[in-house]
């Protein structure tokens, strides 16, 4: 069975991210990497599979050089939860540990999937930025951002 690592976030992030797991359905083997403090995300899981949790990297205000130590401290422990579990996909919608994993994955040679939150219409978000430049799939969820991003694959909202 395939192996699918889903990066779960606070709010939306997590709310699409389950709602592709649901319409993917049983037949993958899920895994969920979570910001170490969001409880709330884990308890809202429906297609049961082991939880990693890693530090959030950044809050809105967090200062430069704290945000560069915590992201450093999130791809050490995210290594670790790739090299433990060995998903064959990392799948996401840009939450702050989204990042740090999937340069690793790449890094490791798992592919990476990327679904631009639907709170984005007209711009990419930061992670997206990122993120657009080596995700073997890139989605959004708005056909207004495919001028900023050709490469992309409109499929609809997940909402």
């Amino acid at each position: 069975m395939v192996r699918l690592l889903i990066v779960l976030g606070s709010g939306g992030h997590t709310k699409e991210m389950l709602r592709l797991v649901d319409l993917l359905g049983p037949q993958y083997e899920y895994c969920y990497l979570v910001a170490a403090d969001d409880d709330l995300s884990v308890s809202r899981i429906r297609h049961a599979g082991p939880v990693r949790r890693v530090i959030r990297p950044r809050w809105k205000n967090t200062s430069l050089p704290t945000a560069v130590l915590r992201t450093l401290l999130s791809a050490g422990q995210a290594l670790g939860v790739l090299l433990s579990l060995r998903p064959r996909a990392v799948i996401s919608a840009g939450p702050g540990p989204a990042v740090p994993v999937s340069l690793l994955a790449k890094l490791l040679r798992i592919k990476v999937i990327y679904i631009e939150t639907g709170s984005r219409i007209f711009a990419l978000s930061s992670s997206g930025k990122i993120l657009y430049k080596l995700a073997d799939l890139f989605f959004v969820q708005w056909p207004e951002l495919l001028p900023l991003c050709p490469r992309a694959i409109y499929a609809g909202r997940l909402f």
